[in-house]
């Protein structure tokens, strides 16, 4: 079969950007990859699946087309491109190039007419013709054997449009009439008028009554009042609009097949090209397991970090480091002298050594990846670049419990410095030792998340991209994930030693390139005084666990059953017939072939019906069925994910829940975590609120106490806007929305309404995230001119919050970062770009980040005084979960008060503000009676 794929170059280009917009992905120098990465997946994915023989990307060029002699405003609107995605350019027309895929354009034409000229040309030729476009006008094209191709989004699967496609979507009776519509309805992106007051609505149904733009002209008479107005006004306007969105077909390009013919992509072009760009699953997807960026990467005197970005005349974001890079180090050619220790004379020698430094590098080699559970099997040290020492453990626990207390000494210094890769987790595992590792730490997966928050921090990628060094591989060692995989232990110990030896290694040389980065950002107190200490704060938290309580959770989860059994059945009642509502193609057919509830409903590859959870809100007030649906599908997950899921986290020696705190995630300075995801539990619903019934003290002389921050991101926007009549409002104690009601509405605060302090609260919290006053009418379902004035009023009188948003703008515009109270830092890299959508976001993130970080930071430095206190008093209590802006401890009750007062001192005055700090403390024999 003859199958051509013809690319549109630009419009997917853009799509790839912006599809990782909120997820951006950079690499170690400061290139945004995202459109590189989207587009060359996108492109993987389709020669995989989809086996075309022939293929081209057609372009846009810079010379002026026809449209824009006859309509000299034509794309006038179109914002600027971003600077990342016009920087990226280059790379993607190199990676084509790379494909042995053509390039085609044409001075004068667009890609539009390109792909239609070639598009029929093939047809002709025997050829099915796919054009590969998120762009809706190229529906005209379609034909028995020419197809739109919209590649795969946000989860949706791709979709092909063909002529019975289009005719149903468009509510047309032949496919030119798609040219018709958009005459009519016009195009703001490309600034194509079409006849005011039409939009896609009416533009169809008056097609599907007149067939033509010339026919309903010549009808006007037909037509009543304003619409009749319009189109007799502006007839001339909807036909050049007719003309500006017909693709033409007679481009002077010609389509020869063996100039489209699928060939081997170039290895020589594209290595070096993946190698600079990052992209090692990539890389290894194309090329194979051997395939590695340092080996790839061009030889290069010096590395400048973040260089590309003051190339594009944006503020110098981040620090920089020049260091001597020889690309494709490995430890096969690398010198280096790692030593076996494997009995006790020779580790008391390596003590006596280590306890003479004041800084030591250090790892240990484990049974498994969960700390509370693995057993150690080594460790291994490094003071000195190249040289190591990999310290081998008796199987037999006592043993091995020998050479650690010969360790003791050291591990336990606090004069030493401890310097690793995610300290927490050897920290933790040396716990369950009776091993207290002690002393400052430094941990540089810590250090690089605060000096580029927004990419990886594994150490082998930080080793490739810092040092030029590709460390050994864990798979080499113990093979891939599944049944065949070994652990540590069963690894020939001569290849652990090298392993182990030079991840102590790799973790002193990053920590080497590191720390002086840290001083150069300013970053350096934050690493030393929150960021490494919280690691002996989340280590103890983590080891400590928290009780469950499995009965309640098996009754909930029957009692769930019943309601997820008491949906379905009320779903096939409003159904009319019996099917599983958690089969998507079942599901499907029962909304929108039996139900008819949506005739535009798009189906997926496999031509069955989209039912995702986007689709059913949209569908939500059109039927109580769609949402008995949603309700079903809720209650489904809490009983999956949560319900039954949390007894299966439980410890096998503790009889509890550990649950991992993420200190390297969140850009914004937050804590995440993951074995149970304590911050998405829900408890905006009932049910959802059940889950916390289940987390209990210890026993009955143990009681839950949770402390809260009460409206703490207000009070932090009121402490560093100093807005006056927001101060004053936390000063009094009033409620907080009510009092911003009465100023926005002019009242007496006693005359405030509940649907004001609502529309009040909306604004509040609104105003942190840059919402607009469309966001504020949808989010309030009252009409925008309102919610604008609500806005305006608000300002009028916040004009600290104003002039706060207005500084913070100006400061991110000169310097590239926003900081928090603390002095945490937010990159901002597209605050200064021409294009409207990518700087706003940009903007909101300016606004935003100081905020929320402050609130992070916040919390941090009372955990660190909180544990401190309670450590040095020697109480029993121990803090256990750390959920958002609340804190939650298993405390002993005869330290019940003793506690209390060291959570409201320290929570209170954990940052100097000026504004009032409101802590909550509730107590309870659950985590949902004690908040």
């Amino acid at each position: 079969m003859k199958k051509l794929f013809l690319l549109d170059g630009m419009a997917l280009i853009y799509r790839a950007h912006f599809a990782l917009s909120k997820n951006p992905r950079f690499t170690s120098t400061g290139i945004n990859t995202s459109a590189v990465m989207g587009f060359t997946n996108t492109l993987l994915e389709v020669l995989k699946k989809e086996h075309p023989t022939h293929m081209a990307v057609v372009f846009d060029t810079a010379a002026p087309t026809e449209r824009h002699t006859d309509f000299e405003a034509y794309k006038a609107n179109r914002q600027a491109m971003p600077e990342d995605l016009s920087l990226a350019l280059p790379y993607v027309k190199k990676l084509i190039e790379g494909f042995n895929i053509p390039v085609i354009t044409s001075d004068g034409y667009e890609a539009d007419d390109v792909i239609g000229t070639l598009a029929k040309q093939a047809e002709k030729e025997g050829y099915t013709v796919y054009c590969m476009t998120p762009d809706k006008d190229f529906a005209q094209l379609v034909s028995e054997n020419i197809f739109i191709y919209k590649p795969a989004r946000m989860g949706n699967d791709m979709e092909i449009l063909g002529v019975k496609e289009v005719l149903e979507k468009w509510e047309i009776e032949h496919v030119h009439q798609v040219i018709d519509i958009l005459g009519l309805w016009g195009d703001a992106v490309d600034n194509i008028p079409g006849i005011p007051g039409i939009g896609e609505k009416t533009a169809k149904a008056l097609i599907k009554q007149f067939g033509s733009v010339e026919e309903i002209i010549a009808n006007s008479d037909q037509l009543k009042g304003k619409q009749r107005e319009n189109v007799e006004n502006f007839a001339e306007q909807g036909i050049l609009s007719k003309r500006l969105a017909t693709i033409l077909l007679d481009a002077p390009v010609e389509f020869h097949e063996e100039d489209f013919l699928i060939k081997e992509p170039s290895r020589e072009m594209l290595e070096p090209l993946f190698a600079e760009l990052e992209f090692r699953t990539l890389g290894k997807r194309v090329f194979g397991e051997s395939f590695n960026v340092a080996d790839a990467r061009p030889t290069s005197g010096q590395m400048d970090l973040f260089g590309s970005i003051s190339e594009s005349n944006q503020p110098v974001l981040k620090p920089s480091v020049v260091q001597e890079i020889a690309p494709g180090k490995d430890i096969t050619n690398t010198p280096h002298n790692y030593v076996l220790i494997d009995d006790k004379a020779a580790l008391e020698k390596l003590v006596a050594e280590l306890i003479l430094q004041d800084s030591v590098s250090m790892d240990t080699e484990t049974t498994g990846l969960d700390a509370n559970e693995a057993e150690l099997v080594g460790l291994s040290f490094a003071y000195k670049a190249g040289d190591a020492y990999y310290v081998n453990l008796p199987q037999d626990r006592k043993e091995a419990q020998e050479y650690l207390e010969i360790l003791r000494p050291f591990l336990e210094n606090e004069k030493i410095r401890k310097v690793g890769q995610n300290l927490k987790y050897d920290f933790i595992v040396l716990k369950w030792y009776g091993i207290d590792l002690k002393g400052e730490f430094f941990d540089t997966m810590i250090a690089h998340y605060l000096l580029d928050p927004d990419t990886r921090h594994n150490m082998d990628v930080l080793s490739e991209n810092y040092l030029g060094y590709i460390p050994v591989s864990i798979t080499e060692l113990i093979g891939k994930k599944g049944k065949n995989q070994l652990n540590m232990r069963e690894v020939e110990v001569g290849k652990v030693k090298d392993y182990a030896s030079e991840d102590a290694d790799i973790t002193l040389q990053l920590q080497q390139v590191f720390e002086p980065m840290l001083v150069e950002a300013k970053a350096d107190k934050l690493a030393r005084e929150m960021e490494n200490p919280l690691i002996y704060v989340l280590g103890d938290m983590e080891k400590e666990g928290v009780k469950i309580d499995t009965n309640q959770l098996q009754e909930f989860s029957k009692e769930l059953e019943k309601d997820i059994a008491a949906l379905e059945a009320t779903v096939h009642e409003k159904a009319g017939v019996k099917f599983n509502i958690a089969s998507p193609k079942q599901l499907g057919e029962v909304l929108f072939d039996k139900l008819k509830l949506d005739p535009k409903a798009k189906k997926t590859k496999t031509g069955q019906y989209q039912t995702g959870e986007d689709v059913l809100l949209a569908l939500a007030n059109k039927s109580d069925i769609v949402k008995d649906i949603l309700d079903f599908r809720q209650l489904q997950k809490l009983k999956s994910t949560y319900v039954d899921a949390l007894p299966q986290l439980i410890n096998s020696k503790t009889g509890r829940v550990h649950t991992s705190y993420n200190q390297a995630v969140a850009a914004t300075g937050r804590l995440s975590s993951n074995n149970p995801n304590l911050q998405n539990i829900p408890i905006r619903t009932e049910k959802g609120r059940e889950v916390r019934k289940a987390f209990i003290p210890r026993d009955e002389r143990h009681i839950l106490l949770s402390a809260d921050y009460s409206q703490i991101e207000l009070r932090i926007i009121a402490e560093i806007s100093k807005d006056e009549n927001m101060l004053d409002a936390f000063s009094k104690g009033l409620d907080i929305h009510t009092a911003t009601a009465a100023k926005v509405y002019g009242l007496d605060i006693k005359e405030v309404t509940s649907d004001q302090r609502r529309n009040a609260k909306a604004v509040n919290f609104g105003i942190i995230y840059g919402q607009s006053a469309f966001g504020l009418s949808q989010n309030l379902g009252i009409p925008r001119k309102e919610a604008a004035e609500i806005i305006e009023n608000y300002f009028e009188q916040y004009k600290g919050i104003k002039d706060y948003m207005s500084d913070t703008m100006n400061f991110a515009r000169e310097n590239g970062y926003v900081e928090t109270i603390m002095g945490r830092r937010r990159y901002l890299r597209d605050i200064n770009s021409a294009n409207a959508t990518v700087r706003g976001f940009a903007e909101r993130n300016a606004i935003n980040a100081p905020i929320q970080g402050s609130a992070a930071d916040m919390i941090k430095i009372a955990m660190l005084n909180i544990h401190k206190d309670m450590t040095a008093k020697k109480l029993q209590s121990k803090m256990t979960m750390q959920v958002h802006d609340e804190l939650v401890f298993d405390v002993l009750i005869t330290e019940k008060e003793a506690v209390k007062e060291i959570i409201l001192d320290r929570m209170k005055n954990a940052i100097k503000t000026s504004v009032p700090i409101v802590v909550e403390i509730g107590e309870g024999k659950n985590w949902l009676e004690a908040h």
